[in-house]
């Protein structure tokens, strides 16, 4: 994991510890956030994998882990305090019925 000088940048001023983000590479969930890029942020399971990893020193609930890095590979792009829930894209399903061509009588 690479942060890019604007990740840095940002992570020092939002005081987001380097550590965290290993944790996001880790434990996190991820959504595509366009142009190539993803979204890592900590999911209910993951905030427990962190727990557990920790050995309790970060708690599931904690206000810390309420955080996201756009990454593009192994680059870390930018990083923030997550503000909204994530709003997952969901898949529509068509039902197809083949309808004939030809009228009935």
């Amino acid at each position: 994991m690479q942060l890019s000088q604007h990740a840095k940048i940002r992570c020092q001023q939002r005081g987001i510890v380097p550590f965290m983000v290993d944790l996001l590479y880790q434990f996190g969930s991820s959504l595509p956030a366009g142009g190539g890029t993803e979204k890592l942020y900590f999911d209910k399971q993951g905030r427990k994998k962190v727990e557990a990893y920790t050995g309790g020193l970060l708690k599931a609930k904690a206000a810390d882990l309420d955080i996201y890095a756009i990454v593009e590979g192994d680059l870390v792009i930018t990083t923030g305090h997550r503000t909204k829930k994530n709003h997952h894209q969901q898949t529509l399903r068509v039902e197809i019925r083949p309808t004939s061509l030809m009228a009935e009588p």
